[in-house]
């Protein structure tokens, strides 16, 4: 064993070649030996590559780097990563940034935004002050009651997230799991020395308070990871192992693993009320999550429609109105609250939709896509990433929710004197500070004109890859929901997947695996980008030859030639 790691430990590390245990200083030998371990393997091959980045050129000896070495890796990856700015054009993300010169100031300020965003504390390095107004703002923009008012169970609360919409969807089914469990709410008073504990009146049935998760085919991963983090059980789950041969959309088949999507990527309303009815009969509490702006195709649910659809089974079955007492000390009262929670991922489409429906009413385009926000009352909780539409340099959003609907958090701290309400305890304050500065800088006016541009891209590129397509005499299987920023197709040549940091999904259509890439139309991307990218998918071997995988009934994939014409359901 020793002899092996002294062999590990004469791989060549660090941009001079140096064998590992010869970067070390006498400083930083310990008992004769080079401190800590040496590498198991050659960590170049075992790590994927980046061409333009050599590995061992940003590899970090204990030595560190000296300033020549600094310059050189930093100059190599400043290169690589401007080069993939300009072309970057497969996710969701704005990459257009300009906060540098106002903002760089802060990169060495510590902000930390520790706690309940409306109460103050002793850690005072912190951009609460914004935060509060960047949530005023999207408080209103979502038709929420602000400001927040923690005596008026209506009013929005909601706070700055430290990651994307992951951190929303993992706090708001969270907060749904408990308030469907019937856990203590934040508003309930609690008497000295005594915890309250709230359960439903008895009789109301064995799954009372067992929430049950429902959500589309063509939601974000995230959704998953969260309910498996949380133990939270699925449609699918529980019908799988509770109720096997009882699959409501086709009796003895095996229970879906999320609920179908129509052809353009949003919830079948339909066979969602046939799984929601299923366990709102059997008194189980109900909690669906709803997409705006799904990850790959774009689209959106219709939430007012979905709602009026849960809300109106729920209430079939007692679930839309519970009696849940509580039991504090010497009084014993009750608060009525639903059994259904409709939360909402609008990553991207709840920061930019309402600039399209401004862009709408101000003739600037046609359409807008269907109301997602607090104008609807069953909506409980709402998220949006700011990194996408708005741009920031990392992953940052909100989330939100009434005042009423939050769930009681563990005992205030005295360390940082206010109560720890949000999921991430310590905070960045500085993604406060980008979307505040961005907000400040971008009116109603400017966002919406922004909507009508990025809206008008996206057609355009849509119109240009269809062009190419009739070119080509084959189908490249080209699509666009309705008002989605994304436009997709048949997946192309890698080294033009990569040059344009195209997203891939294996889409099933009639059967068929088609490894789809997508466009997104953000703001920084223009004609002149989406021309160039065209030139390059014209070209002979942009794309392979022309074949789609069908599974046979006897789950035997067969290759299946595709022309023009072959998908007509997708587009």
């Amino acid at each position: 064993m020793a002899r092996e790691a002294e062999t590990h430990a004469d791989i060549p590390f660090g941009p001079e070649d140096t064998p590992w245990q010869k970067t070390f200083s006498g400083l930083r030998v310990v008992g004769g030996r080079p401190y800590g371990t040496p590498p198991s393997s050659d960590p170049r091959a075992a790590y994927i590559g980046v061409p333009e980045v050599p590995h061992h050129k940003v590899q970090l000896p204990p030595t560190g780097l000296d300033a020549e070495q600094y310059t050189e890796a930093e100059a190599l990856f400043r290169r690589h990563i401007d080069t993939q700015t300009r072309n970057f054009a497969g996710y969701q993300v704005t990459s257009a940034l300009d906060y540098e010169e106002r903002l760089g100031h802060y990169l060495n300020r510590h902000l930390n935004n520790v706690g309940d965003p409306y109460q103050s504390n002793s850690y005072t390095l912190n951009s609460k002050v914004l935060e509060r107004a960047v949530l005023d703002y999207f408080a209103s923009l979502w038709h929420a009651k602000w400001p927040h008012n923690p005596e008026d169970p209506e009013s929005y609360w909601g706070y700055v997230l430290t990651m994307g919409s992951s951190e929303g969807n993992l706090y708001g089914l969270w907060n749904a799991r408990e308030y469907l469990s019937c856990k203590p709410l934040r508003t309930h008073p609690r008497e000295p020395g005594n915890v309250p504990v709230e359960q439903a009146l008895r009789g109301e049935g064995p799954h009372v308070f067992h929430p049950v998760a429902f959500f589309s085919e063509d939601t974000h991963y995230s959704l998953t990871k969260a309910v498996r983090a949380l133990d939270i059980d699925t449609f699918h789950a529980l019908g799988s192992t509770r109720y096997p041969d009882e699959n409501p959309l086709a009796p003895g088949s095996p229970w879906p693993r999320e609920v179908p999507s129509t052809e353009h990527g949003a919830i079948d309303i339909e066979q969602l009320a046939v799984l929601v009815r299923f366990f709102a009969s059997r008194g189980y509490p109900i909690l669906v999550n709803l997409n705006y702006g799904s990850t790959f195709k774009g689209a959106y649910d219709d939430v007012e429609a979905a709602a009026r659809t849960v809300r109106g089974i729920c209430a079939e079955y007692g679930l839309d109105n519970r009696r849940v007492h509580r039991n504090c000390g010497k009084n014993s009262d009750y608060d009525e609250r639903s059994g259904y929670w409709l939360h909402v991922d609008g990553a991207l489409g709840a920061g930019y939709a309402p600039y399209l429906e401004m862009a709408r009413d101000a003739g600037l385009v046609e359409q807008a896509p269907p109301t997602f926000d607090f104008r609807i009352t069953d909506v409980h909780s709402l998220t949006m990433s700011g990194h996408k539409w708005m741009g920031t340099p990392w992953a940052c959003g909100v989330f939100m929710t009434r005042t009423g609907l939050q769930m009681a958090p563990p005992r205030p701290s005295e360390y940082i004197g206010a109560a720890d309400t949000t999921f991430a305890g310590s905070r960045n304050g500085f993604s406060s500070l980008l979307m505040w500065d961005y907000l400040a800088r971008h009116s109603y006016d400017d966002q919406a004109r922004l909507a009508a541009e990025c809206d008008g891209l996206a057609a355009y590129t849509h119109e240009q890859l269809l062009a190419l397509q009739e070119q080509l005499g084959q189908d490249l299987w080209v699509a666009r929901s309705p008002q989605a920023l994304t436009v997709r197709f048949r997946q192309p040549h890698a080294d033009i997947v990569r040059r344009y940091s195209l997203s891939g999904e294996t889409v099933h259509v009639d059967g068929a695996a088609r490894t789809y890439v997508h466009l997104y139309a953000m703001r920084h991307l223009t004609r002149q980008r989406v021309d160039q990218l065209i030139g390059e998918l014209r070209q002979p071997g942009a794309f392979a030859p022309a074949s789609s995988t069908r599974t046979t009934a006897g789950g035997v994939r067969e290759a299946q030639p595709d022309g023009p014409g072959a998908d007509t359901a997708s587009r």
